[in-house]
């Protein structure tokens, strides 16, 4: 397994809107489809209409969802410890 994340847009109501998803899949046409499946049911969005930008693979590391830590927590553990953006307080 890998960690993929998915970005593109798709109508979320009455707009379109940028996403981001991150999954744990064996490859990107596996992440691809899970994205797909998850706007489809939340949204009632038909796949269509959903545009997808970019697939790539990502350290697990970096990801802030808690099933890819979830899937990696050995790694993730191995190698140090999360590596997230340090965001400023306002």
């Amino acid at each position: 397994m890998k960690a993929y994340r998915v970005t593109g847009t798709a109508p979320f109501g009455s707009q379109r809107q940028e996403f981001s998803y991150d999954f744990a899949a064996e490859d990107a046409d596996q992440a691809t489809a899970k994205t797909y499946s998850i706007i489809g049911s939340r949204h009632r969005a038909k796949r269509r209409t959903i545009t997808i930008a970019d697939v790539s693979e990502i350290d697990p590391r970096t990801s802030t969802e808690p099933q890819i830590l979830h899937a990696f927590r050995e790694q993730i553990a191995a190698a140090g410890g999360r590596i997230t953006e340090v965001k400023e307080e306002e």
